[in-house]
């Protein structure tokens, strides 16, 4: 039998992936490739496997069919705390298990350590400069010396994403990192992921999103989901329709675009009923 080989310029390779649970098939068939530079967006409603996806590629999760590469190694070859620095992970159950009086400054340098919570670890000046440009760099360096208990919900997200890039991955996976926010905090996030995304150093991205509006200038890449299954993907400027819209959510769905950013919202169906008539 051949053996498998990692293509070196994909950071993710999934090849007829997919994830089942209890007979249940939670994600799949999928076929996926990531390149270096690109920043992908995967859509779709609630329950359609956009998280078990993401966890696979977090090699956290491995696919119970098809073949796997993350950063260019296969999943159920290779011993995932290798993997540990090369990809940053941002999510809402890593959120839930930062101690309340962690210091933030400690929190994002800690990742270098591959441990969620300061114990005994030594942290040099070269640890707290890098933490503090990565902190400037999401507009969260006066948060340094705060207390995660006590930061705003958007604060917290961008806390969370400087800590994902602490160890200069190759690959950053977010998983709905907008959820929770009000419309100043989105904004504010949705601003920075944007800078993220036209930095020519970041890591390639992968953002987890149910709506459009959350999606940053600068994506680049976009995969729907619906019921584990792909309905569409391809560059986002060619993959994000109002069809494929209304096929993934079940709904018929108007798409807008203006300044970078695209809104959706539910359709009226030709010859309905309007308000006033009848």
């Amino acid at each position: 039998m051949t053996e498998l080989i990692a293509d070196p310029d994909l950071l993710i390779d999934f090849r007829d992936v997919s994830l089942v649970r209890d007979g249940k098939t939670l994600v799949g068939p999928v076929n996926w490739q990531v390149e270096l530079d690109e920043r992908w967006v995967i859509i779709g409603p609630n329950g359609a496997g956009k998280t078990s996806l993401l966890r696979m590629a977090a090699a956290m999760d491995f696919p119970t069919r098809g073949d796997a590469f993350v950063v260019g190694e296969r999943l159920g070859r290779v011993d995932v705390r290798e993997l540990s620095t090369r990809i940053g992970m941002v999510s809402s159950a890593m959120a839930a298990r930062v101690p309340g009086d962690e210091l933030v400054s400690d929190l994002v340098i800690s990742a270098g350590y591959s441990v969620l919570g300061r114990w005994r670890e030594e942290y040099d000046d070269m640890d707290r400069a890098q933490a503090s440009d990565i902190l400037e760099s999401m507009g969260a360096e006066h948060l340094a010396g705060r207390r995660f208990g006590t930061l705003s919900e958007g604060e917290r997200k961008r806390v969370l994403i400087a800590r994902g890039l602490m160890t200069d991955p190759e690959l950053l996976l977010l998983d709905e990192p907008a959820a929770g926010l009000d419309l100043g905090g989105r904004e504010e996030l949705v601003d920075r992921l944007s800078a993220l995304a036209a930095d020519p150093d970041s890591p390639a991205l992968v953002l987890i999103t149910h709506h459009v509006e959350e999606i940053p200038p600068g994506f680049t890449n976009i995969m729907m989901l619906s019921e584990g299954g792909v309905t569409a993907q391809g560059p986002l400027d060619e993959a994000l329709t109002a069809e494929n819209l209304t096929t993934t959510f079940r709904q018929n769905i108007a798409l807008t675009h203006d300044d970078g950013r695209y809104f959706a919202r539910r359709a009226r169906r030709a010859g309905g009923h309007r308000r006033g008539e009848g």
